[in-house]
């Protein structure tokens, strides 16, 4: 597969990431404000199958095509210290979705103990990382 290839498939994967990431703690926040049975378990049912339907795929999607990306040249990314800094906001990013998880099986067993206050700061948290992200690849500042 050329260069040019895996280089959309990447990107299609990373925009696929964030748009679930964005969307996930967005049903968080209307999550911890519902109070009616109906309501709770159609925002579990929402969230699993985002979740395991979009978020999951896509992470992964993104971290293989990533890392073949840059097994093409590793003598230039290796040695790029915007590379590093995109590779650290990769990881962060990762700890996230992780975290989102967490956050969502707190909201399947019932023990949710955050606001939606909580969840709408923490549904920033992925706008930062992209916006570092988006600088180290397309500026390469450093």
């Amino acid at each position: 597969m050329s260069h040019d290839w895996i280089e959309v498939l990447h990107i299609i994967s990373v925009i696929c990431w964030f748009a679930a990431l964005f969307y996930l703690p967005r049903l968080f926040v209307y999550h911890a404000s519902a109070e009616d049975a109906i309501g709770i378990e159609r925002f579990k049912i929402m969230e699993r199958k985002l979740l395991r339907g979009i978020a999951n795929p896509a992470m992964v999607a993104t971290l293989i095509f990533g890392i073949w990306l840059a097994s093409l040249a590793p003598d230039y990314y290796l040695h790029q210290a915007w590379f590093w800094v995109k590779v650290s906001m990769v990881s962060l990013l990762v700890l996230y979705h992780f975290a989102c998880i967490y956050f969502m099986k707190q909201f399947r067993d019932d023990k949710n103990a955050r606001s939606h206050v909580f969840y709408r700061w923490f549904n920033e948290v992925p706008v930062v990382i992209l916006i570092v992200v988006v600088i180290m690849v397309v500026i390469r500042p450093f």
